[in-house]
């Protein structure tokens, strides 16, 4: 099982800066486990000490919010894509 996950530019300097990695996992919580096996540093950068999503980072499976599906227990199916996104904050 194929799952494409976008890495945004932050977050590269982990991943050789890959853009984008093929993963085989069947959910979010062990996609994160995954990028940690494969990219060291990537899960404190995702999720806190309590294994909780980190409020300034987004992440979307095909478009949609984890935050409203499942969360974390979200399951991974063939082709889904997984967008890691950070919050951006400011203005003038």
């Amino acid at each position: 099982m194929a799952v494409t996950v976008k890495i945004p530019t932050p977050l590269r300097n982990l991943t050789g800066d890959a853009a984008e990695y093929t993963a085989q996992s069947a959910s979010l919580t062990a996609l994160v486990d995954e990028l940690e096996g494969t990219y060291p540093g990537m899960r404190e950068r995702l999720v806190d000490e309590g294994g909780e999503l980190r409020r300034f980072v987004n992440l979307f499976v095909n478009g949609e919010d984890i935050r409203f599906l499942q969360g974390l227990d979200t399951t991974l199916n063939e082709g889904d894509e997984v967008s890691i996104v950070p919050a951006v904050a400011g203005g003038a």
